[in-house]
């Protein structure tokens, strides 16, 4: 593992100043992947998307987080080595996973998570595109194969070289790189305590099982329930702010209308930084309503209904599905409108299921982490979940004028 290790060190040359890991020092090899224009358009790209309409400091860039995550795979790396079997961890599988790291989002859509549950293909996907062309030259010349960066990235790819099954698992598991670092930027970006996590801790802490996957000591159980927590602190407080919300359920109505209007493509959505998606739905036949423009401008709509989501409720399973969601919205809006004098928009909104992560081995004792001494039993990590799920209903009028109507319509009674 040490010439492994070695033959890495030698080849860290190019240093990157980064607020909040210091210099971080990539190989010269990178720097083909670095100044290619599929890795560059990620510094045109917003982390956390329309956040920043929230918490202002939230302006960093995908480029800055895939960085850091570049940052933190190498530290996980070298700290799972001295324990790995020998022939898993090659010099060559090991760039594969680096260079996996720095690309994972390279296929990311713009506005943060605006886009998803829409009928386009997974950025993973995409992504993996990416790195098998434009950018499959500058990946050899780093010297890595293309298609084992790809298949560590996405899942649905065919696992190719040695130690691609334990990369894909760092890159995307428990206490994966793109956590660490998501997390801790984050929160330093919006000026929260919620996310900060004492990556040292658990870096000294993550090892090896006798199977050879990723896992923790009896000591590092601590860690793995900070990440857990800080997850659902920043997705309660950040991620899914009832006001951030409400931008990308203004977004993404705006999309599903001009998908459903025959006015957009959604082969269109591919490829685009922020000012690419703004100008593609800034067109008066794709933002009617001015939703796209209202975000832009930063008039958010206000929370008039939120309440737990009640799956046992067929109005809120019917505002819940992007199908049935339309014809919904449209009739709260007239109801709201006759009420009011006025026309009425309505933008609903329900957070995707969320999951948390927790399948690792304590290792040591041969039990996994979630039969440990651990208070983040399978019963709470699913209350996480299904707390966070919050069905909310905004509306450009008065609260207190729409709130009795639109809590009638999405009254638990009416199942």
């Amino acid at each position: 593992m040490d010439s492994i290790l070695h033959h890495l060190d030698i080849v860290f040359t190019e240093p990157v100043r980064d607020p909040l890991w210091g210099t971080i020092m990539l190989p010269g090899e990178f720097k083909g992947i670095l100044s290619s224009p599929d890795f560059v358009k990620l510094s045109r790209i917003m982390q956390l998307g329309p956040t920043h309409l929230v918490y202002p400091g939230a302006t960093h860039t995908r480029r800055a987080h895939s960085i850091g995550v570049y940052s933190m795979a190498l530290k996980v790396l070298k700290a799972i080595a001295p324990g790995a079997a020998s022939g898993l961890i090659t010099p060559e599988g090991a760039r594969a996973f680096l260079i996996a790291a720095l690309c994972h989002d390279i296929g990311h859509f713009p506005y943060a998570h605006s886009l998803k549950e829409l009928p386009l293909d997974e950025h993973e996907v995409l992504t993996a595109r990416v790195l098998t062309g434009n950018m499959a030259e500058a990946i050899s010349q780093a010297g890595a194969d293309p298609a084992q960066v790809a298949a560590i990235v996405d899942m649905h790819l065919e696992p190719l070289g040695a130690g691609t099954g334990l990369y894909r698992k760092l890159l995307s598991g428990v206490l994966d790189p793109d956590k660490l670092d998501y997390l801790n930027r984050d929160a330093w970006a919006c000026g929260v305590p919620y996310g900060v996590q004492d990556t040292e801790f658990i870096l000294r802490h993550i090892m090896l099982d006798k199977d050879g996957n990723p896992g923790v000591d009896e000591r590092g159980v601590m860690g793995v329930e900070g990440v857990l927590f800080s997850k659902y602190q920043m997705y309660k407080a950040v991620y899914w702010h009832k006001m951030v919300r409400s931008a990308t359920a203004m977004v993404k109505k705006a999309v599903i209308a001009a998908l459903h209007a025959g006015s957009l493509d959604s082969s269109a959505l591919y490829g685009l930084d922020d000012a690419g998606f703004y100008a593609l739905m800034s067109r008066p036949d794709r933002d009617p309503d001015g939703l796209i423009q209202a975000v832009f401008d930063g008039n958010l709509m206000a929370c008039c209904y939120e309440a737990p989501f009640d799956e046992a409720s067929s109005q809120q399973r019917k505002a819940a599905h992007l199908v049935t969601r339309p014809a919904f919205e449209r009739e709260l809006a007239e109801a709201l409108s006759r009420k009011s004098g006025r026309p009425v928009q309505v933008v609903m909104d329900l957070p995707e299921p969320l999951s948390f992560e927790t399948g690792m081995t304590v290792v040591g004792t041969g039990r996994p982490f979630g039969d440990s001494a651990t208070v983040f039993r399978p019963a709470v990590v699913k209350g996480f979940s299904g707390s966070l799920r919050v069905m909310r209903v905004f509306c450009d009028v008065e609260p207190a004028l729409a709130g009795s109507l639109v809590s009638e319509a999405l009254s638990p009674s009416k199942r």
